[in-house]
């Protein structure tokens, strides 16, 4: 602290002192805590929050219930690096003022930096509520419904926010983010773009416009544009991490390698940065150093499951399918149901030479369920519905050619279909829903099985389109972030849905990725495609399209049911 700092905190608590020696009335008192809270704020504001909690703290002993001297110690707390008390002083100075927005909006700040971005959106909405206009509330919500994967909502609720602030480039930033996350990839750009001609150097407009550029699979304008990110800060680490997947994809390891070391010496606690490093490590044949990456990436983030199952995955390569299965079993004590690592654990089963556990867990017999939707009353048949939604999919604005970060290969993706206008989708979800609670209904009858214990409560639904054509096909994948997944099928070529022996164009499942190190073949179980067909399946479950040559489109719309845990 500097000494002008400590003059001021000094006569601050002089004062105080003074003042309370001489028994001052309610008008003088009043004046005086005015006067401590300006000094609080004074050292908040000059970065010497130690100062400001200990003032804070004197106050605070003689007027405990000052909703503003709560607030101010709490960010002297939370800028102390006390988050418990921090939460704690504002909690105590809401419930006596409810109206406080400062302090739910505070709130939510705490909140959202250590993660609980449930209850952190909830403050947001209560300081909105009272305040409809707050603009920091606004903004601040917007993040953290990004972070909880609802880029719909944050791109609305950004939208509120550049309506009360429309020069604040972080919340152009930060929409363009919210559109990439909706596959609306034009939309993102224009956005990034609108940064850049305010500021040409920006650093995280340039490489969020160097990840757009990768998802359409334009990696060398994508490279390019990282490589001037990093000219602007060759410390980035988002980008350099970016630049790390990019290479890595591109099967250039050795200098993915140094990407993602540089990551990490930029942020050394980048979990994700850690994981990929795994993983490229793993590829080079490194196992050690690879090993070393997981583990470390499971020390900063126990939670993580990608590095765990990477993990398990690297033992099935030095040939200890035991320590992979032990990898899950750990893991799934304390994550139960948690998507990643049951589709691996299916693996392991059949490595440790479990055929029977690795089928009970991927019950298709049980579990995988076909079956149609109700045809909304606002379309005469099944053909006039389909057709609606055909022509719904094909004139989306998110449809684009497959993302590189998705599984679809030779074909289109749209972004998030459930999202207005929404045109047949509105009916066609109402009839989804019917159709996931009668699933839901049938598996309550026997709630053992880990699949049917993680039942979510509260759900929500995400949705979109993947349209195929000749030699069109998805790659096997699971769905990580979600409970329950499925399929409709909307248009199916007439080639593929005449004949009963060749499988080209049916959805398979059972396949794990080609970069899993399982040796043991699993079990495959083939569906045959429908028009008005509705798969359900759980979404640990591998699965995969097999090409087809037939002419005509393949439409059809996927959806995931992702447990919802927010107000």
């Amino acid at each position: 602290m500097s000494r002008k700092d400590q003059r001021r905190l000094h006569q601050a608590r002089r004062k105080r002192q003074d003042g309370s020696r001489k028994g001052n009335g309610s008008g003088s008192q009043a004046a005086d805590i005015d006067a401590a809270l300006g000094q609080v704020t004074a050292l908040l504001q000059s970065g010497h929050p130690s100062g400001a909690r200990e003032l804070c703290q004197a106050l605070l002993a003689e007027h405990p219930k000052d909703p503003r001297a709560l607030n101010l110690g709490a960010i002297a707390c939370f800028q102390t690096d006390d988050a418990d008390t921090a939460t704690a002083l504002l909690e105590a100075a809401i419930k006596l003022q409810p109206d406080f927005v400062d302090a739910h909006n505070n709130l939510g700040n705490v909140l959202k930096a250590r993660g609980d971005f449930i209850r952190a959106e909830t403050a947001y909405r209560h300081a909105i509520e009272f305040a409809p206009a707050y603009f920091d509330a606004l903004f601040n919500l917007g993040i953290v419904l990004e972070a909880m994967g609802r880029p719909g909502e944050a791109r609305d609720t950004y939208a509120k926010a550049l309506d009360i602030q429309p020069d604040f480039l972080p919340a152009y930033l930060n929409t363009g983010n919210a559109l990439k996350a909706l596959g609306k990839f034009d939309e993102a750009l224009d956005y990034y773009r609108w940064v850049l001609e305010v500021e040409p150097r920006n650093v995280d407009a340039l490489n969020n416009m160097g990840a757009v550029s990768y998802e359409l699979t334009q990696f060398d304008d994508a490279e390019s544009t990282y490589r001037k990110a990093l000219e602007v800060d060759a410390e980035h680490a988002d980008t350099l991490y970016n630049l790390g997947v990019l290479l890595q994809e591109t099967e250039r390891f050795d200098q993915a390698v140094d990407a993602y070391q540089r990551a990490i010496t930029a942020r050394p606690h980048y979990t994700e940065c850690h994981v990929n490093l795994g993983y490229t490590m793993h590829q080079l044949g490194r196992l050690d150093e690879a090993q070393a990456s997981y583990e470390r990436a499971v020390e900063l983030d126990p939670d993580n499951a990608q590095a765990q199952v990477n993990l398990g995955d690297l033992f099935l390569a030095r040939g200890d399918p035991d320590a992979a299965l032990g990898v899950c079993d750990a893991f799934l004590s304390s994550h139960a149901g948690d998507t990643g690592m049951l589709a691996f654990k299916t693996i392991a089963l059949r490595e440790t030479g479990d055929a029977d556990g690795a089928r009970e867990l991927a019950d298709t017999g049980r579990f995988l369920r076909k079956t149609e939707l109700t045809i909304p009353k606002a379309f005469a048949d099944r053909d006039a519905f389909n057709t609606a939604l055909a022509d719904h999919i094909c004139a989306h604005p998110s449809l684009v050619d497959a993302p590189a970060s998705k599984a679809t290969r030779m074909g289109k993706h749209s972004g998030e279909l459930l999202v207005e206008p929404k045109g047949p989708m509105a009916g066609w979800e109402a009839s989804l829903r019917e159709a996931i609670e009668a699933y839901r209904n049938e598996l309550l009858e026997d709630p053992s099985h880990p699949f049917v214990d993680s039942f979510p409560d509260r759900y929500r639904l995400t949705a979109w389109s993947v349209v195929l054509e000749r030699q069109g096909h998805q790659i096997a994948h699971i769905h990580p972030s979600a409970w329950l997944s499925g399929v409709y099928y909307v248009v199916i070529p007439p080639a593929v849905a005449a004949s009963n022996e060749d499988t080209a164009g049916w959805i398979e499942f059972g396949q794990p990725p080609n970069h899993y190190h399982g040796k043991v073949p699993p079990e495959l179980v083939l569906e045959k495609p429908r028009e008005g067909l509705l798969v359900l399946f759980p979404s640990y479950f591998y699965h995969r399209t097999i090409p087809f040559d037939a002419t005509g489109r393949r439409i059809s719309i996927a959806f995931d049911v992702v447990p919802y845990r927010g107000p």
